[in-house]
């Protein structure tokens, strides 16, 4: 028969969820701060389309590679995070046992 593997601290349903969480809470404050600091150094709004009449197109592509940019570092960062913190946590666990 199929061997039985352990699962990860990783792999668990409750890592995924958090991680999950934390990524999407992370990505909201940092749209948040980009969309400020947008705002403070162009003097205008964020561009929310490429329908938005008073945006030029070089900032609404500019906005939008920022905000990709910065999606993907802070999804990054969050989900390394929590790895670490899991990985603290089991070895925390292991050692009390």
């Amino acid at each position: 028969m199929g061997k039985k593997t352990e699962k990860s601290e990783t792999d668990t349903l409750a890592f995924k969820v958090v991680s999950s969480v934390l990524a999407l809470g992370a990505g909201w404050v940092a749209q948040k701060i980009v969309t400020s600091v947008w705002r403070r150094s162009t003097g205008h709004d964020a561009p929310q389309s490429i329908d938005d009449e008073d945006a030029s197109l070089a900032g609404v592509v500019a906005f939008a590679a920022i905000s990709g940019a910065v999606a993907a570092l802070t999804r990054a960062l969050a989900t390394r995070g929590t790895q670490k913190a899991a990985h603290r946590i089991a070895a925390a666990r292991s050692t009390d046992e």
